[in-house]
């Protein structure tokens, strides 16, 4: 099929229509990646009390599943954009795989230890903090899930950089460039929010403030709330940009 022949989606034509060996080994990896979520761990209960213990893990599923889920997706939508298979891409795919396995354990136990603060002790801790040294170890989890979530958007970006280094030899064009630096500033957006949370929960376990942890004991983590305002901001202001730059051409 001729490239103007393809298939748009976000105004890229689908390069990727065919799944490469590749894109199967990194979808296979996400799913064993999720089998490690199972809201019963590693065996399944043996008494309905056991069960509705179970289900209370419910929350802590349904948080990793949407983040790794939102990565999985930036990696397919990049994989179909531009179908690239070369060893660069592939490289840093494998680096993205590697990534999501070491991730996927501290994710459920930070998601799981925040959400049981949250809510009082309902939702089960996978792992217990410390009554001594609670704000060490909260910060230590902001900084383990900070630094993945930081690895995985930024391997993000250098996928995207590379198909856009590429864009002569995969004919590009005008919309095209410009909605993959929106991709790449988006993935930046996210992977400099991950850097500033774990600097924060840097600076709170160098210099602690007894009298004032439990308001800022939570800065870390409030970092990434900011994303719902960021992002929609940021791609509201693109599609702007674009549309002027497209009447500006019109015009001329």
């Amino acid at each position: 099929m001729k490239l103007d022949e393809l298939p748009r989606e976000d105004g890229f034509r689908l390069r990727g229509q065919s799944v490469t060996r590749l894109e199967t080994f990194v979808d296979a990896a996400f799913a064993f990646a999720l089998t490690l979520l199972v809201i019963a761990g590693d065996e399944l209960p043996g008494s309905f009390a056991e069960l509705r213990e179970a289900l209370k893990r419910t929350p802590v599923f349904v948080a990793c599943f949407v983040l790794i889920a939102m990565f999985w997706a930036a990696h397919n939508r990049w994989s179909r954009r531009f179908g690239l298979e070369d060893a660069r891409a592939t490289v840093l795919s494998m680096a993205f795989v590697l990534v999501v396995m070491i991730y996927v354990y501290p994710l459920r136990i930070v998601i799981a230890s925040g959400l049981h603060l949250l809510t009082g002790g309902w939702v089960p801790a996978d792992m217990s903090f410390s009554s001594q040294d609670m704000m060490v170890d909260l910060q230590t989890a902001f900084i383990v899930y900070g630094l993945g979530f930081s690895a995985l958007a930024g391997l993000l970006w250098l996928l995207n950089r590379h198909a856009l280094a590429r864009a002569d030899a995969l004919q590009l064009d005008a919309l095209e460039r410009h909605g993959t630096r929106v991709e790449m500033t988006i993935q930046g957006i996210l992977a400099g929010t991950g850097l500033i949370s774990v600097l924060i929960a840097g600076w709170l376990l160098r210099y602690p403030s007894p009298q004032a942890a439990p308001v800022t004991a939570g800065l870390p983590m409030f970092v990434y709330m900011l994303l719902g305002v960021a992002i929609p901001a940021y791609v509201v202001g693109a599609e702007r940009r674009l549309r002027r730059r497209q009447a500006e051409g019109e015009a001329g």
